[in-house]
């Protein structure tokens, strides 16, 4: 059975954003002080502060547009103004300020290259250094260890992040291997099911009942042109089952006029059946691409559930809803006025040539989808199935 995707967290925005607060909060409190000592040295100190912070944030608003160049330029830039202005500081301002070199470590550590990192990071700490000799007047372990232990530490710090980052990408990629695998394992095995149980029995009596023809054809040919007639009866029948069988792999409907055409279709054949309830459609905002295999496992999901909502929820009234998310999602939502079932019992799968709720779970899990279930005994069921979709693109345009 497949196995549920390993979600890989991403830092939450505070996290992400804390280090380059930290910076801009102590440039802006650094050019407060300044303004209270209303010094003539620190009127000539503060532009170049303001220029700091000015500069780090345009260059972390378009650092997707900077290039494998413009970045160490663009962090050797900030090194200067930022090691010029703690050179020119006042020595009670220099020890705080000095603890800018922890978030331009982190800058340093996301250059593109390693050469890159390793100059930025040894520059840094050779400038810190510097710093701290001028502003204690000379070595004093007091005073340095701090803020390079403090700078270092946030080197190390990031590198196990990464490095541990990377082990869980690996780890989600091998689970959506195994998924995979699997999802083609149970695919096959529900194909091999079906041609055993359908054209295989079928066409071994099909292959029976014309020996038999071929027996009497000299003594009974009425009877052998029956039995001719009977096999030619059948193999229509086995004809229509393998492409049944065909149209489960990828429904010719839904290959040629996408996921919308296909559900229209499915909702109106089984509305139409004896016995049905009522089955309504409709969609929701602007269609956007979605990949054969997400498509068809949307669509089997909904057959499962339309299948479960006439077989053994007594529906009268079913709603289907396909919506397109706002964030490049396809979901398609089967609501019915059933009889509903107790969520804390165990789920069946469904039988024969059907997927139950269980398994169109694992179906959605190998292509990192979700399903959710809401039901209560006489309220009916709600079962909803997403999909991230691919770029917003109207279906039909590629």
């Amino acid at each position: 059975m497949p196995v549920a995707p390993l979600a890989v967290r991403r830092p939450s925005a505070s996290a992400r954003y804390l280090p380059h607060l930290v910076f801009l909060v102590a440039v802006v409190g650094t050019l407060v002080r300044l303004f209270e000592l209303n010094h003539e040295l620190c009127w000539r100190i503060a532009p170049p502060t303001a220029a700091l912070a000015l500069l780090y944030a345009a260059g972390l608003a378009r650092w997707d547009r900077l290039g494998s160049w413009a970045q160490p330029a663009w962090l050797g830039l900030l090194l200067l103004l930022w090691s010029w202005v703690a050179w020119n500081l006042p020595a009670q301002l220099t020890l705080g300020y000095a603890w800018l070199a922890v978030p331009l470590a982190v800058l340093a550590l996301r250059m593109p290259t390693r050469a890159a990192r390793a100059t930025g990071l040894g520059i840094l700490t050779a400038l810190l250094v510097a710093s701290l000799l001028r502003a204690a007047d000379g070595f004093d372990p007091d005073v340095l260890a701090p803020p390079v232990a403090a700078l270092w530490a946030t080197v190390f710090l990031y590198r196990a992040q990464q490095r541990l980052t990377r082990e869980l990408a690996a780890t989600r990629g091998e689970l959506a291997r195994q998924q995979q695998e699997a999802g083609r394992l149970a695919e096959r095995a529900r194909i091999a099911r079906d041609l055993h149980d359908t054209l295989a029995q079928e066409l071994s009596g099909s292959r029976m009942l014309l020996q038999a023809a071929e027996r009497a054809w000299d003594r009974r040919p009425d009877v052998a042109r029956r039995q001719v007639r009977a096999v030619t009866g059948a193999l229509g029948e086995h004809l229509a089952q393998t492409r049944g069988i065909i149209d489960d792999l990828t429904p010719p409907l839904l290959a040629r006029d996408g996921l919308e055409a296909a559900l229209r279709d499915l909702c109106a054949r089984t509305g139409s059946a004896a016995g049905a309830p009522q089955i309504t459609f409709r969609t929701e905002h602007e269609p956007c691409s979605l990949r054969t295999d997400q498509a068809v496992a949307l669509l089997r999901v909904t057959q499962g559930a339309l299948a479960n909502a006439c077989e053994h929820a007594r529906a009268r009234h079913v709603h289907v809803t396909l919506t397109y998310g706002d964030r490049t999602t396809a979901a398609v939502e089967v609501l019915d006025d059933g009889v509903g079932f107790d969520m804390t019992a165990p789920l069946l799968t469904g039988s024969g040539r059907g997927f139950g709720l269980a398994a169109a779970r694992d179906r959605l899990a190998v292509l990192e989808g979700t399903l959710h279930i809401d039901s209560e005994p006489g309220q009916g069921t709600r079962v909803h199935a997403a999909l991230r979709a691919e770029d917003r693109v109207p279906v039909g345009t590629r």
